[in-house]
C-alpha cells in the first residue's frame, strides 16, 4: 500500500513540477519531503531517470545559447575553474588533516565540491577504488549543501545586488551539481542562466583529468603502502576488473550540447522557440531534481560523520568566498 502511495504521491509531484507553478526548487522541496515521509520511488530507477533528464535539458539548453555566448563564458570560465580547483583541493586537504578526515574520503569531498557534485564523486570513487561507505557519505554531505545552495544563492545575490553575469559565474563555481546551478541560475534570470550553464559545463569538463589524477594518485599510494585495492562496487570484487575506462568518465553530452549550440549560431531564427524551449528545460530539471530529492535516505542522513560534513561545509563557504571575491574584481 505504501508503495501505491509513494507512486501516486511521485506522479502527482511530476505533474506539479510541468505545470506553470512548477520550478527546480520546488521540486527538490517535494522529493526530499517525500523521501523523508518514507514514500520514495524506485531509487535505482529515479537515479538513472534524473541523470538522464539533466543531461537531456542541458542539450536543449544549447538550442537557446549561441557559440558567441559559449566562446564568451567559455574562455574565462576555463581559467577560473583551473584556479578554483586548485584551491578547493589545497584548502580541502589541509581541512581533511586538520579534521582526521580519511583520505579516500576527503578525496571524494574535493572532487564534489570543486567540479561538479555527485558526479564528481562517482567517478573519483570508481578510478581510486573507495570504499561503499565513503562514497555514500560524500554523496550525503554534498546533496545536503547542494539543496540549501539552490535556496540561498539566488537569495543572497539579490541582497548582495550581483548582476546577472556576476551571479552565474558565482552559481557556477560555488553550487556542487549542474541541475542546482541551471536552477539557481534560473531562478536569477536568463542571462545569469546562460553563464551559469555554460561556465558550469567547462567545470565539468575537469572530471576527467581529476578522475584521471586522483585515480594515478591512490593506485601509487596503495601499492606503496601494500593496501589491496577496495573496489566500489562490492566485496569480493577484483580491482583490476572495476577499473573502469574512459568512457565511463568522459560526459559526452557537454559535445551534444555544443552541437546544439552550433545549431542555434547557425539558424538564428530559432529564437522563436525560445519560450517553449525554456518552459520544458525547467520543467525537466524540475522532475530531475523532484527525482533526486526523492533518493534522499535518512540512512544516508545519519551516516554523515560530524568530521566529514564539517570538511564539506568549510571547504564549500570557503571557495563560495574566495569565488565571490574573484567575480567582483573580474566581472561586471
Amino acid at each position: 500500500m505504501r508503495a501505491v502511495i509513494g507512486e501516486v504521491l511521485i506522479v502527482a509531484a511530476a505533474a506539479v513540477c510541468v505545470s506553470p507553478w512548477g520550478s527546480p526548487q520546488v521540486g527538490l522541496l517535494m522529493g526530499m519531503a517525500l523521501a523523508l515521509a518514507g514514500l520514495t520511488w524506485r531509487p535505482r530507477l529515479a537515479k538513472k531517470l534524473s541523470r538522464v533528464l539533466i543531461q537531456a535539458c542541458i542539450v536543449l539548453l544549447g538550442l537557446t545559447i549561441n557559440l558567441s555566448e559559449v566562446a564568451r563564458a567559455g574562455v574565462s570560465g576555463l581559467v577560473f575553474a583551473a584556479g578554483t580547483i586548485a584551491g578547493a583541493f589545497v584548502v580541502g586537504l589541509a581541512l581533511a588533516r586538520l579534521l582526521r578526515v580519511e583520505g579516500k574520503l576527503a578525496t571524494l569531498l574535493c572532487s564534489g565540491t570543486a567540479v561538479c557534485g555527485g558526479s564528481a564523486i562517482a567517478a573519483t570513487s570508481s578510478v581510486i577504488r573507495a570504499r561503499d561507505a565513503h562514497t555514500s557519505i560524500a554523496l550525503a554531505c554534498v546533496f545536503l549543501l547542494n539543496a540549501l545552495a539552490l535556496y540561498l544563492f539566488p537569495w543572497l545575490g539579490h541582497r548582495l545586488e550581483l548582476s546577472q553575469h556576476q551571479f552565474g559565474a558565482w552559481a557556477a563555481v560555488a553550487i556542487h551539481d549542474v541541475a542546482s546551478v541551471v536552477g539557481a541560475g534560473a531562478a536569477y534570470g536568463e542571462v545569469a542562466r546562460a553563464d551559469a550553464t555554460i561556465i558550469k559545463l567547462v567545470r565539468v569538463l575537469w572530471i576527467v583529468p581529476i578522475a584521471l589524477a586522483t585515480g594515478w594518485y591512490w593506485r601509487r599510494r596503495d601499492a606503496r603502502e601494500g593496501t589491496p585495492g577496495s573496489p566500489a562496487t562490492g566485496p569480493g570484487a577484483s580491482a583490476e576488473s572495476k577499473r573502469p575506462g574512459l568512457t565511463g568518465v568522459v560526459p559526452w553530452f557537454i559535445l551534444l550540447f555544443l552541437v546544439t549550440s552550433t545549431v542555434r549560431t547557425l539558424w538564428p531564427g530559432l529564437s522563436g522557440a525560445d519560450p517553449a524551449i525554456k518552459f520544458a528545460t525547467r520543467a525537466g530539471m524540475s522532475v530531475a531534481l523532484l527525482l533526486i530529492g526523492a533518493g534522499l535516505s535518512v540512512r544516508a542522513v545519519k551516516e554523515v560523520g560530524w568530521r566529514a560534513l564539517l570538511m564539506a561545509t568549510l571547504l564549500w563557504v570557503a571557495l563560495s568566498a574566495a569565488a565571490l571575491a574573484v567575480v567582483l574584481r573580474t566581472v561586471e
